[in-house]
């Protein structure tokens, strides 16, 4: 099964986090199928980059997004 989640980068108290489709028995920072976009929390407002093609493609094919992923589209849809 492939999910859409957050794969994390960054220093130590810096996080950045890629959004990453990934088969679910890989680990958080594991070898991932595509890079979808990036987020930066550390940004005040913070910012997320989403590819909205590869995306839905992915959605379509029948992966299932993390609740934060869910709500980080949403956010990057309403702008």
């Amino acid at each position: 099964m492939v999910k859409i989640r957050l794969a994390r980068f960054g220093k130590k108290h810096q996080p950045t986090y890629r959004i990453v489709a990934v088969d679910s028995r890989e680990k958080r920072s594991g070898k991932y199928l595509e890079v979808l976009g990036f987020y930066n929390p550390s940004l005040h407002p913070p910012q997320v980059k989403l590819d909205q093609k590869s995306y839905l493609n992915w959605l379509e094919k029948g992966a299932q997004p993390s609740a934060t992923v869910a709500n980080l589209a949403k956010i990057k849809k309403g702008n």
